[in-house]
């Protein structure tokens, strides 16, 4: 297994059922029920035990009332705080986490065994995406990852997934704007559910998710397949999309390969033709099992103080973060900046739409792109309308701000969260903009969370899982980010006009 996990992190990915199977690992239950009474009996009938356990309940009960004045005197977020602060709080030349455990989470999974029979095992119907997208924001990969899986759901094969990719030049990091960042990570340390390797509902006969070093073992000669030969994305529906790609995969033998361009590109879901699909997906496991991974539910639990109503009482019955339900009061304020100014007017240039899932008809804020000036330029007036949309300057966020809480949806909001990169110095005069307009209990932004090392380098994904539960959202339409949470919350039947746009 280490073996295997360090050639996963090398870049060469060979897997070994003598060191990578989770089959000859996992513990087996114990059925001798005379052998546990009879360590009961002893147990209990022994003074020595019966003697050392009143100290340690009274042990337990001081330590209950301990955290109990914790929890009425600084409430129970203080704890969280405190071990969070000191796990972020560390040198800045650190290099980042490889992420060593999600990697040998995925390595065990217990479909990774060749002896399991049809659809899984060696013998078993696959599906590998050799041209999933790289170098790209998690945002456009986490939709691709999320199509892709689908696909292979709808075939009845399992779907083979690969690290959210970076850089594929096998170096364990990657200089990004001067600073290091993580080639890769594996899909363990964000996601959890069908696509990541999870159970499929019961009754669904579909293969479960397999890393692509166990693919190579049982797939050593694959089918491989061109995919720009057989559909172009760029030109159709999603629907017509998956049905032909379905129709042919019953025709192929069961490892098969896929390269070319991807088979969900930038074009389709920059389109109303993803929506075609929406229907279907929206009822499918890929969705309705969808859940984010332990790593990122706990940086969140970890950081609510910031968006929510908290208290000592609170703290004690607070619901888990699972299911991801709404909470009342929260606005999240997706914002870029940075070098997205450049991306918005190269959006300008070119008359570019929002981003698919940010089209919904049902939606209250549609985009009617101006008239470009043609040969890839835009008019001044073009160029003041995306960047309002897609660029908007404190003022302009502040006027909406105060727009969409007049609305119906916006009743009752107190607290806003800001998922944003800007700058420090950037934030603390929106914020002061922000509390102008007077009403809120707390205004918090990305900047804000406390994260451990491992949760920074996700942390848009901690923004998501906030988004998504938001009582009401203002995103940006021209984002793949704001369209997952989009996406996620339509699934969810939360209210179409809680979902605004710049």
């Amino acid at each position: 297994m280490l073996r295997s996990l360090s050639s996963r992190l090398s870049g060469s990915r060979p897997w070994s059922p003598e060191r990578g199977g989770s089959y000859d690992i996992l513990p087996t239950n114990n059925s001798d029920s005379r052998h546990s009474h009879t360590h009961r009996h002893s147990s209990s009938a022994n003074p020595l035990a019966r003697c050392c356990t009143r100290p340690i309940i009274r042990l337990l009960v001081a330590g209950s009332l301990f955290l109990f004045t914790l929890h009425f005197f600084f409430g129970f977020d203080y704890l969280a705080a405190e071990v969070s602060r000191d796990l972020s709080a560390l040198n800045p030349n650190r290099k980042p986490p490889l992420y060593t455990d999600y990697y040998l989470q995925e390595l065990q999974h217990p479909q990774h065994n060749p002896n399991l029979p049809y659809p899984e095992g060696g013998h078993g119907r696959y599906i590998w995406y050799a041209n999933h997208v790289h170098g790209s924001g998690w945002g456009n990969a986490m939709q691709e990852h999320l199509f892709n899986a689908y696909l292979a759901h709808e075939a009845g094969r399992a779907f083979v997934y690969n690290n959210y990719t970076w850089n594929d030049d096998g170096s364990d990091y990657t200089d990004y704007n001067g600073h290091l960042i993580p080639s890769r990570i594996p899909i363990a340390a964000l996601l959890q559910g069908p696509t990541a390797g999870g159970s499929w509902p019961s009754g669904d006969p579909t293969p479960r998710a397999v890393v692509k070093e166990y693919w190579d073992k049982v797939c050593p000669e694959p089918h491989a397949i061109v995919s720009d030969e057989l559909v172009d994305a760029a030109q159709v529906d999603a629907d017509e999309v998956l049905r032909t790609w379905v129709e042919k995969l019953k025709t192929l033998p069961g490892c098969v390969e896929i390269t070319g361009t991807q088979v969900w590109s930038i074009w389709i879901f920059g389109s109303k033709r993803i929506l075609t699909i929406w229907d279907a997906l929206k009822k499918s496991p890929i969705i309705t099992r969808f859940r984010w991974s332990k790593l990122i539910e706990d940086g969140f639990m970890k950081n609510r103080r910031y968006f929510t109503d908290t208290s000592w009482l609170r703290d004690f019955f607070w619901s888990p973060v699972y299911p991801y339900d709404v909470i009342p009061g929260l606005l999240v304020l997706h914002i870029r900046r940075g070098d997205f100014e450049e991306h918005c007017l190269h959006f300008a240039r070119w008359g570019s739409q929002w981003n698919g899932f940010n089209q919904f008809p049902e939606l209250p804020d549609q985009f009617v792109p101006p008239t470009p000036a043609g040969r890839g330029q835009f008019t001044e007036e073009g160029k003041d309308i995306y960047l309002r949309h897609c660029f908007p300057d404190i003022g302009q966020i502040v006027a909406r701000v105060a727009e969409v809480r007049a609305t119906p949806a916006g009743q009752g909001l107190k607290h806003i969260y800001i998922m944003t990169n800007g700058k420090s110095l950037w934030l603390d005069d929106l914020k002061k903009e922000l509390a102008k307009l007077g009403g809120w209990d707390k205004i918090a932004s990305s900047r804000d969370l406390q994260l451990n090392w491992e949760q920074q380098f996700v942390a848009q994904s901690i923004d998501m899982l906030i988004g998504q539960r938001a009582q009401v959202l203002i995103g940006n339409g021209f984002s793949s980010l704001t369209s997952n949470i989009v996406m996620l919350r339509m699934a969810k039947d939360i209210p179409p006009d809680t979902n605004r746009f710049w």
